[in-house]
């Protein structure tokens, strides 16, 4: 599945916008040009025109011609990566990523999230919904290193929440008591890119993933 882009559209605007630009340019020094060759014409020949000042004034729209060059040149090699970029996100569909992030998805009464703890102690977690609610608190145990924590969906009173995107905020302490800082990665398969923002998004459930913050892929 791949959401639609406007990244056509932007890219249009952009080339528009130089070639009115290269117009006016090309217009303007047109301009300059004649009036340079009149003025010289008919200037006398007993106190010629300082040459100098057309110099400095050929020289001036020389650069700006020479700037909009390398503009164009620019906006060419962006949109040539951005196109390498959507091609490369294409390559991720179907392919099990890990990425760091705090949000998971809730499916078949359970969502997963590894947790990378710099050494044991005990960790409060808790799981908010997309609204910013809290619907489930809980304590765990922790080992130092990587280790996965699954919530099985349930909220207060045992009642069961509908699948979705779910955070989660690990406050931690060690066994001395001191704070514990803890990262967190989601793992999912990636079953869409999204297209639709300035670079591409990989999309597992209800979950979109920027690319740079993936870590490793599984599959082939």
């Amino acid at each position: 599945m791949v959401s639609p882009t406007t990244s056509s559209s932007a890219s249009s605007s952009t080339s528009s916008n130089t070639g009115t630009d290269q117009q006016m340019i090309a217009s303007n020094f047109d301009q300059f040009l004649t009036l340079l060759t009149a003025q010289l014409k008919n200037q006398n020949p007993l106190d010629p025109m300082d040459t100098n000042q057309f110099t400095a004034q050929l020289v001036q729209f020389a650069s700006v011609e020479q700037q909009m060059k390398q503009n164009t040149a620019l906006s060419t090699l962006v949109t040539n990566t951005n196109n390498a970029n959507m091609l490369g996100a294409l390559n991720f569909v179907g392919k099990t990523v890990t990425a760091s992030g705090t949000q998971s998805a809730l499916a078949n009464g359970s969502a997963t999230w590894v947790l990378n703890a710099p050494g044991p102690g005990t960790a409060t977690i808790t799981i908010q919904n997309a609204q910013g609610q809290t619907v489930s608190t809980q304590t765990q145990a922790l080992t130092g290193g990587k280790q996965t924590f699954t919530w099985n969906g349930q909220g207060p009173n045992g009642t069961t929440l509908p699948d979705g995107a779910y955070s989660i905020n690990v406050k931690a302490n060690s066994v001395d008591g001191t704070a514990l800082t803890v990262s967190t990665e989601i793992s999912g398969t990636v079953d869409g890119v999204d297209l639709s923002g300035s670079s591409p998004a990989l999309k597992i459930g209800p979950l979109t993933i920027d690319m740079s913050t993936v870590t490793s892929i599984e599959g082939s």
